[in-house]
């Protein structure tokens, strides 16, 4: 959404401003985190029938004091234009747009059980040395890869998984 991207973009760009970028940034995570498992907070921003100066003060109320003051500043200006709604995707593109910042890759790396912390470490390692830059490494858990993992990197994908081996395998055996 281009208006959340717009509003992460002056959230970023005041912060750097600021010197405060560490902090506005700790405090999206907690937006994020409350707008991911609060269903309730969504419906709240959402809401066309609460009116302007409730949805600032409820703001206010769940966020002052546990927030930098640019963030809950920022939140207070993006409710009053209205614009509350935009507030989960303004901080999903706020971390990205931090990440690119600070030039952070995210590694995302998918398999049947999960890696134990021997092979994720090996696999980070390899990630670092192949690419410039800090690397996050995502772990997720796939029981359709079978065995082996997928590696994703922005736009590219190493698949070394079983299942994409017994595709493979069976559309040369339907070919021949």
């Amino acid at each position: 959404m281009i208006v959340a991207s717009r509003y992460a973009k002056s959230l970023l760009d005041l912060a750097v401003e600021k010197s405060q970028l560490e902090a506005v940034y700790t405090d999206i995570l907690l937006v994020k985190s409350i707008c991911d498992h609060s269903h309730d907070f969504i419906n709240f921003l959402n809401s066309p029938i609460i009116k302007v100066d409730k949805k600032v003060s409820t703001l206010k109320a769940i966020f002052d004091g546990k927030v930098n003051s640019i963030t809950s500043g920022f939140l207070t200006i993006v409710a009053n234009k209205r614009r509350e709604s935009v507030i989960p995707q303004m901080a999903v593109s706020f971390i990205e747009q931090y990440k690119t910042n600070k030039h952070i890759l995210t590694a995302v790396i998918t398999s049947a059980r999960g890696l134990d912390s021997t092979t994720k470490q090996q696999a980070l390692a390899l990630v670092k040395s192949q690419l410039n830059g800090e690397i996050e490494l995502v772990e997720k858990i796939d029981a359709n890869v079978i065995g082996g993992f997928i590696l994703k990197i922005g736009d590219k994908q190493l698949d070394k998984s079983v299942a994409r081996q017994l595709s493979n395998l069976k559309k040369q055996l339907t070919t021949n």
